[in-house]
């Protein structure tokens, strides 16, 4: 495989990361409509992460056995399973979507600042942030300008994806030091974690034996699981290892020119001109934070 077909794989997968995460707004916005938020996040990771040991079993795989490695699983999920899904299901039963994926489209900006200012453990260039900025510009003008007229009125919820955000961004990173590992290995382990954390707290809080989940709640919950958490997760580990951290979240920002797309094709929706401008400042964005660095040979 050469270098350019191998980096199109790679782009070609973050895009499909980017469509499952981007279907999840819409998979949760119907979730929690029947289905309280905490609950619904435990079943999500419950139900992803054992598909994924099945799987793994089934591929004659194994999780591996010791202590200091499940301890990192569940920082893992802690990051990118446990606090973000939690705080991002809560806060979608007040806030509008449009204003939601601007906030949760900042993760790359996140995870740019930490690199360049605390872990260094990327290479650091003009060009990825270049990349960061177009990308949240062009974000702010495909969803409109005017999504963020909602901005402050439901303030702890918008803070809250804030946050989730900001987990996104240390899982990105956090993420790296499973090298090695067959993407699927950490993919379930930290689903697993989470889910035993969530399940007790579910049981605690919402009682879900109480409660009456709706037909499209049910649904909802099974396609959040096994496309948007299971084969999403798999597919995000492997990226994390190919592309790197600030790469990877790159798909916070194709995201936004997916969720248009699919309202121009199956709702009517039309393209504005500044939507148009958008996308192709996200395409640039993307480019410029996923293309690898040409390192220097020494003389």
């Amino acid at each position: 495989m050469t270098k350019k077909t191998g980096m199109a794989t790679e782009l070609a997968l973050l895009l499909v990361l980017s469509t499952l995460w981007g279907a999840s707004y819409t998979l949760i916005k119907i979730g929690v409509e029947t289905v309280p938020p905490v609950t619904l996040i435990a079943l999500r990771t419950l139900i992803a992460g054992s598909i994924l040991v099945a799987i793994i079993r089934l591929r004659g795989l194994k999780l591996p056995g010791d202590l200091n490695t499940w301890r990192r699983f569940l920082f893992q999920a802690c990051l990118n399973s446990v606090v973000p899904f939690t705080l991002i299901a809560w806060a979608e039963q007040t806030t509008e979507a449009g204003l939601a994926t601007i906030l949760n489209s900042t993760a790359p900006i996140f995870v740019f600042l930490l690199t360049a200012l605390i872990t260094h453990h990327e290479t650091v260039t003009g060009r990825r942030l270049f990349g960061v900025a177009a990308g949240l510009v062009g974000t702010c003008l495909i969803v409109g300008v005017q999504a963020l007229g909602g901005l402050g009125d439901e303030v702890w919820a918008q803070l809250a994806i804030v946050a989730a955000t900001i987990c996104y961004a240390g899982a990105a990173i956090f993420g790296k030091t499973f090298r090695g590992l067959d993407p699927m290995v950490p993919a379930a382990g930290s689903l697993i974690s989470g889910a035993v954390i969530l399940v007790p707290t579910s049981l605690v809080v919402d009682h879900p034996w109480t409660l009456a989940p709706s037909a499209a709640s049910l649904f909802a919950l099974a396609a959040l699981s096994v496309f948007s958490t299971a084969l999403a997760f798999v597919i995000y580990f492997r990226l994390i290892q190919t592309l790197g951290s600030v790469g990877t979240t790159a798909q916070a920002y194709l995201r936004v020119p997916i969720g248009v797309a699919i309202g121009t094709l199956f709702l009517g929706e039309k393209l504005s001109w500044t939507a148009s401008i958008g996308l192709i400042c996200v395409l640039a964005g993307v480019l410029a934070m996923t293309w690898p660095v040409r390192r220097t040979l020494p003389l």
